[in-house]
């Protein structure tokens, strides 16, 4: 019976290494675990759904987020933004380079538009980045940090759902914690995300470096608009008090579907986006963000079969009896299989609950404390996202960055920040689970 994870995670970390879609990986994984357990293929699939169930609140979060992120750009809002960069930081890399982590950081709590701002905002950087010799590796870097870090340590954005997701998969599966224990519990892994940023900036990519013609293979489809002078208006106000209320609404209920709602519900009343463009930017956002809430959706199912089928128990007395409850051991080996699982599926947000289920009941037998098992399982979920092939945190960087076919994926961005990030934040979270 302990075989059971041991097999069907691995089936999924193959298949994904594989490049098949994570969310048929899941559910081929959901399949074997079922089979194993002595359930038909149709029982199988059937407690896969009914566990699916749990997600639902993060994955319409993310659809309306989707929605309200394409809402902002029509806006042209940040075609401002560029200008102010182009204008202020010219000649100053460093500062340039921090400049966009700084932003990248506000897309996943102020702003909650995640990825979707990249493809607006760096495509028109490109020439300027050109002619300053900047290493575009620094800023894959950068973007990395702020698409990851923030909803590590922060409870607002999409770190209110990241923590939430923690928080609500350890009550679970046997684990009383509050959101602020969690918060708390992140700031260490965190840490070393920040140590990560600081040695790429000021040491690995300091120095100048051309970016190579045809590096990044054929172009990105996307186009790189000319950047144009466009004057700050009405239109741009009203969004700026929309994002505002989004934000406000969002602090204060500590629901992020509520946040996105209103920001939408805003933008619509103050005429910004017209009515008859609403079927356009639920669509968009569907098409943007839809894939992320269905990969959290299957995931939550699989950590329902392993959970009801008793294999999750199983390998918690297989794992103590052949570590004898050595801490150190065990969060070092959670913490590798959690890189592994999520360098497969390339979602930090849709492995929690699979960790959840599997992580919880081995902590609780090892005597970690809920903090110490909170630092464990945000860290293992994070593990894999910087570096991952598949993961947003890495395809949208390179969407940008390779708009003129000059950076390569897997080297100027995924092994990048899988150098950069992985290994501190493995430190850093095996520090917290021992001190926590």
């Amino acid at each position: 019976m302990e075989w059971i994870v041991i097999v069907s995670v691995l089936v999924m970390t193959i298949l994904c290494l594989l490049r098949v879609n994570v969310i048929i990986a899941i559910i081929a994984a959901s399949i074997v675990a079922g089979l194993m357990a002595g359930l038909s293929l149709v029982d199988s699939i059937e407690m896969m759904v009914s566990g699916m169930g749990a997600a639902s609140n993060t994955a319409l979060s993310y659809i309306l987020l989707g929605a309200f992120a394409v809402a902002i750009s029509y806006t042209g809002i940040t075609t401002i933004l560029v200008n102010f960069l182009i204008r202020k930081l010219t000649g100053k890399k460093t500062i340039l380079v921090l400049a966009l982590a700084g932003v990248a950081c506000l897309s996943q709590n102020a702003v909650p538009v995640h990825i979707a701002f990249i493809p607006i905002l760096i495509p028109p950087l490109l020439k300027l980045f050109d002619e300053m010799r900047l290493d575009r590796r620094a800023v894959a870097s950068a973007l990395t940090f702020g698409l990851k870090a923030p909803y590590i340590m922060i409870p607002a954005g999409f770190g209110l759902l990241f923590q939430g997701i923690i928080e609500e998969g350890m009550i679970q599966n046997g684990t009383f914690i509050t959101e602020n224990e969690v918060s708390l519990a992140m700031l260490i892994p965190g840490s070393g995300m920040i140590v990560g940023l600081f040695i790429a900036i000021f040491i690995t990519y300091r120095k100048d470096r051309d970016a190579i013609p045809g590096a990044g293979g054929a172009e990105s489809s996307i186009t790189i608009a000319t950047v144009e002078n466009v004057p700050f208006n009405k239109q741009h106000l009203f969004t700026l008090i929309a994002i505002l209320g989004a934000l406000a609404v969002q602090l204060v209920t500590k629901n992020l579907i509520a946040g996105a709602l209103t920001g939408l519900i805003l933008m619509f009343l103050f005429l910004v986006i017209p009515f008859k463009k609403g079927d356009k930017v639920m669509t968009e956002g569907i098409g943007m963000m839809g894939t992320i809430a269905f990969v959290m959706l299957v995931a939550s199912g699989y950590g329902s079969i392993l959970n009801k089928t008793g294999a999750v128990e199983a390998l918690v007395e297989l794992s103590s009896g052949y570590l004898n409850n050595n801490q150190v051991l065990i969060a070092f080996i959670l913490l590798l299989v959690g890189l592994l699982i999520t360098m497969g599926i390339g979602s930090s947000f849709g492995t929690i609950p699979i960790i959840a289920a599997l992580y919880v009941p081995i902590c609780i037998a090892a005597g970690f404390s809920p903090m110490a098992t909170a630092a464990l399982i945000g860290t293992a979920g994070a593990l894999g996202d910087a570096g991952s092939p598949a993961s947003d945190s890495t395809l949208g960087p390179t969407a940008g960055l390779n708009a003129d076919g000059k950076h390569h994926h897997i080297w100027d961005t995924c092994v990048p920040t899988f150098l950069h990030y992985n290994i501190p934040l493995f430190i850093f979270g095996w520090a917290a689970a021992l001190i926590l």
